[in-house]
């Protein structure tokens, strides 16, 4: 069935069944507003748009995945402030030819990756649009801690970061050269692992300065020290490279430090954190903070692309 054939309201009743209701829920969807929980007083928002042909295709990837990846990108940013995930609000513009099952297995792919950290779908909308797009909207609850920013990072920090990185970017190029293996690298791409627990944890750890690393890391830690008015240096002998990215790097002719230190997807926590802090060990150290401007690989500029840029 289409969902043309379905019509607006027969895609709705088809997708709010798929869920589930949070425990910040007060009133959800089916009314002109949902109402959510705010115990802290203070509610964190973010918001992302995925559209077909510029952040995904359905030939890579299927609806579940589409709403895994839709729901981390905004979950990764309210962890980045500190946040715990609440609420996701989604907007679905829509071709009317495309099957309804495939708006079904969005909603799943949406309901089980907001499950992950105990948060819901509360309401959203719907349209027709000849460009298959997702929009979402994030809520979390900072529960009594002062929200981590991108202009707290001071000279002397020890940079570190949290989940993992570049394999969500080799699988892009693996995807794009025309391949499906390595599968770990693919899987990758089509979902995310975000360390979303690791955001509080951070913030009661003392982080002076959080980010969410979506567009690649050189660029976003490059917003970090213009926000803080400080240099950061990367490590590169930091980095740890799985042997399938290793393999993948040389079959297809690619620096696999430029997935590392410039692909973005994989939605790691980096954050800085002032000298002395006893870091667990899934927040590994990577570099430095020091006195200047701008971000630099082992003390040097690095002349490899630095990220993604959404009009580019």
């Amino acid at each position: 069935m289409s969902i043309a054939e379905a019509g607006e309201f027969g895609l709705i009743g088809r997708i709010v069944p798929r869920l589930g209701i949070g425990e910040s829920t007060l009133i959800g969807p089916g009314d002109d507003a949902a109402v959510v929980r705010a115990p802290d007083g203070r509610v964190v928002a973010s918001t992302d748009v995925l559209v077909e042909g510029r952040h995904f295709r359905r030939d890579w990837c299927g609806a579940t995945d589409v709403g895994h990846r839709a729901a981390a990108a905004n979950l990764a940013d309210i962890a980045a402030m500190g946040a715990r995930p609440t609420s996701l609000l989604v907007a679905l513009c829509v071709p009317v030819g495309l099957d309804v099952t495939w708006a079904e297995g969005l909603a799943d792919g949406l309901t089980a990756e907001a499950g992950l950290v105990g948060a819901v779908v509360v309401g959203g909308d719907t349209s027709a649009s000849p460009t298959l797009t997702i929009a979402v909207t994030a809520l979390g609850d900072l529960g009594g801690m002062a929200p981590v920013q991108r202009n707290g990072a001071r000279p002397g920090d020890t940079l570190a970061l949290a989940g993992r990185i570049g394999h969500a970017a080799a699988g892009l190029t693996v995807l794009s050269r025309g391949f499906r293996t390595p599968k770990l690298l693919v899987d990758a791409y089509r979902r995310p692992a975000v360390p979303y627990a690791s955001g509080p944890e951070a913030a009661r750890l003392g982080a002076t300065s959080m980010i969410d690393v979506s567009d690649g890391l050189l660029q976003d830690l490059g917003h970090v020290a213009t926000a803080s008015t400080v240099a950061i240096d990367v490590h590169r002998d930091a980095f740890d490279l799985p042997d399938q990215m290793r393999d993948a790097a040389k079959a297809l002719g690619v620096d696999p430090y430029q997935w590392l230190l410039a692909g973005g997807d994989d939605h790691p926590l980096a954050a800085t954190f002032p000298p002395g802090t006893a870091l667990p060990p899934h927040w590994r150290p990577i570099g430095t903070v020091h006195d200047g401007e701008g971000v630099t690989v082992d003390q040097k500029p690095w002349t490899g692309g630095s990220g993604w840029d959404h009009f580019r």
